[in-house]
């Protein structure tokens, strides 16, 4: 995995001493040295304080031999064009930063707002602002709506930083048919960082029948332990601690930080399963999202959801749409983890489509069923080999009957992008877009730092279509 995120704090200005008159350096230092800690994030603030191109040259190699990722210049007082010029124009993501004045009647004191303004129309003539953004902000740095803004800055960066070298294991490549799900893994590399490293379907299920009784035994305990088992039988709740261990053998030897699984239909011809259950207790337990059917972006979208919100998130399907009431029911049959479910709890049970239809019915495939308790959640994607980003708000709100048996719940009350949004727009967004069909649901909200990250990364958002009753070409993205 990446290392911590490291920031540097670059102070400049004119020769002055009305910055340290009104203690604007160690109070910058002070908060944004506590935020970093607050947030795991790595600080260091050079010492000299630029007023020209060459001094900025020099501090800037600091910065890079520091392993710095993120520039914060300090507009302490004003601050010379070539200063700003200098930091845009270097390869670091740079942000600048000015305090308000200390007075506001008779002799300007830092003058730092002015200095701001000029650095960001400087930083647009040496920089692609589309592909290469910069940051800023203006406040004290007791403001606390500073602290929150600065706050969502580090935790994007958090984000796009877990992505590089972070590897994600494809095991028995893309699952038949799903076209939508196909991407350019050289691509993911070169925007991302992201390795992905392809693992034949017999490796696992080789590694699932040579793992000891011993390590079977104990998994099978952990099974029961984590939600009630209801009419599976022994020999598939066997077969599905065995897929566990074997997926988490492979996560571990790999040094994967995800795993994709193609689950259908190899597993039900050899051994005869589905690995739902398993990717639930790996991502439950070892905090190792397995995504379905081989998606690779979905492997991604999952790993922005566990660095900006702590957990792996739900992937699912947006599954029905009841436009009568206006609300949403996001679904999956497969895996999932079990935290969100609600005070009813999670249980493992037969997969429902497998062998529906036949005298036997559904008898094997082990997954795991939940209704999601109500509250704030966040959904969103990463497309387009990386290049895109959608993501909307919604709440869930319980309803009877929740839903489809398996991972579930009914949203409402949705923003796109921030936009209020009807279900029928929800629905004339997605499709507009071609979004592929899986989406991560995470609870509460993570919309700002989910923009940040889709910003650094000069990923397009895919922003809101309003549902119509004629086909537009503007709404095609």
């Amino acid at each position: 995995m990446a290392n911590k995120l490291k920031i540097g704090l670059i102070r400049a200005s004119l020769p002055s001493y009305f910055p340290e008159k009104h203690n604007v350096w160690a109070r910058a230092e002070k908060m944004l040295g506590d935020l970093c800690n607050t947030h795991e994030v790595e600080f260091f603030a050079p010492k000299d304080v630029p007023i020209n191109g060459q001094d900025t040259v020099r501090v800037l190699e600091q910065c890079a031999v520091e392993g710095v990722d993120f520039v914060l210049l300090l507009h302490g007082g004003f601050t010379m064009g070539d200063v700003a010029r200098t930091v845009a124009a270097s390869a670091f993501r740079a942000g600048f930063w000015s305090v308000p004045e200390p007075v506001r009647t008779g002799d300007v004191q830092l003058n730092n707002f002015v200095s701001l303004n000029m650095s960001l129309s400087i930083a647009r003539q040496v920089r692609d602002l589309k592909t290469r953004p910069v940051t800023w902000y203006h406040g004290a740095p007791e403001s606390q709506a500073l602290k929150d803004r600065l706050s969502t800055t580090l935790r994007a960066l958090k984000a796009a930083k877990a992505l590089v070298g972070a590897r994600i294991g494809m095991v028995g490549g893309l699952a038949m048919t799903f076209y939508n799900m196909e991407v350019s893994t050289n691509v993911l590399r070169q925007r991302l960082g992201v390795e992905v490293a392809n693992h034949d379907m017999h490796e696992l299920t080789g590694r699932m029948n040579a793992i000891d009784d011993s390590r079977v035994l104990a998994e099978l305990a952990a099974l029961r332990a984590a939600a009630t088992v209801d009419g599976i039988s022994d020999s598939q709740m066997e077969i599905t601690a065995r897929c566990t261990l074997a997926l988490r053998d492979i996560a571990a030897d790999g040094g994967y930080e995800a795993l994709t699984l193609s689950d259908w239909p190899a597993l039900q011809e050899d051994p005869g399963m589905h690995p739902g259950a398993a990717f639930s207790m790996l991502e439950e337990v070892d905090d190792i999202p397995v995504v379905s059917e081989g998606d690779v972006l979905g492997a991604v979208t999952q790993l922005v959801a566990k660095a900006l919100s702590g957990r792996v998130g739900y992937l699912l399907d947006m599954t029905e749409p009841d436009l009568d009431s206006g609300q949403l029911l996001m679904w999956h049959g497969g895996g999932g983890p079990l935290y969100l479910a609600d005070e009813a709890g999670a249980r493992w049970i037969n997969h429902p489509m497998i062998g529906r239809g036949t005298e036997q019915g559904p008898i094997y495939g082990a997954i795991s069923d939940l209704v999601f308790k109500d509250g704030p959640v966040s959904v969103f994607r990463v497309a387009r080999d990386a290049g895109a980003l959608f993501s909307m708000n919604a709440t869930v709100s319980g309803r009877d009957p929740s839903g489809f048996t398996g991972c579930r719940g009914w949203l409402e009350d949705f923003t796109i992008d921030g936009t209020d949004a009807s279900l029928e727009d929800v629905v004339a967004t997605v499709m507009a877009h071609g979004l592929e069909h899986h989406f991560v649901l995470v609870p509460g909200d993570i919309r700002a730092p989910l923009a940040e990250f889709g910003a650094w990364l000069s990923m397009d958002t895919l922003s809101y279509r309003p549902m119509r009753d004629h086909l537009d070409i503007r709404d095609f993205s």
